[in-house]
């Protein structure tokens, strides 16, 4: 599974659930209308100036608070194509996986010097970032994880 040509959008430290989806918006139930508060506990300017396919790059503990899929929903609904972070909250790392949107836990992020609004590939089964003409690694996600994300998460898999 590949990403291309995607825009990174970096956060730092302890980014909470109520960062990544304000409670506020919990009544919510249409997913379009949630994907248009994604990260605007942290940036309110993020909804308007995202461009779908965008990757969120962040520190350690993304997705720390409650273990509400909202935060994971609303990403997915704005277009996020991955998250990539030194570390994730346990739960919201397995909400990523169940609703098929890529977490990639890299500690070394911070080496691979990054920026926001830089353009940057990945092979998810290879492990390989590539940015700037220059590739890192990470550890790949493993095969079924790669699967799960592929057939839409395990809500589609278990209807097909």
């Amino acid at each position: 599974m590949k990403i291309t040509s995607s825009l990174v959008y970096k956060f730092g430290n302890n980014i909470d659930t109520d960062q990544i989806y304000p409670g506020r918006y919990l009544e919510l139930t249409d997913h379009e209308e949630i994907g248009r508060h994604a990260m605007e506990g942290a940036d309110p300017s993020f909804p308007s100036r995202f461009k779908k396919g965008g990757i969120i790059v962040a520190g350690t503990n993304f997705g720390c608070g409650s273990s509400r899929e909202h935060a994971v929903i609303t990403l997915k609904n704005i277009g996020v194509a991955a998250v990539l972070a030194k570390s994730f909250a346990r739960i919201f790392y397995r909400n990523c996986i169940n609703l098929a949107l890529p977490a990639i836990m890299i500690p070394e992020l911070d080496s691979f010097g990054l920026e926001e609004g830089q353009s940057i590939d990945l092979d998810l089964a290879r492990g390989v970032l590539t940015s700037n003409g220059v590739s890192h690694h990470f550890v790949p996600l493993p095969e079924d994880i790669l699967e799960l994300i592929d057939r839409g998460g395990v809500f589609a898999l278990y209807k097909s």
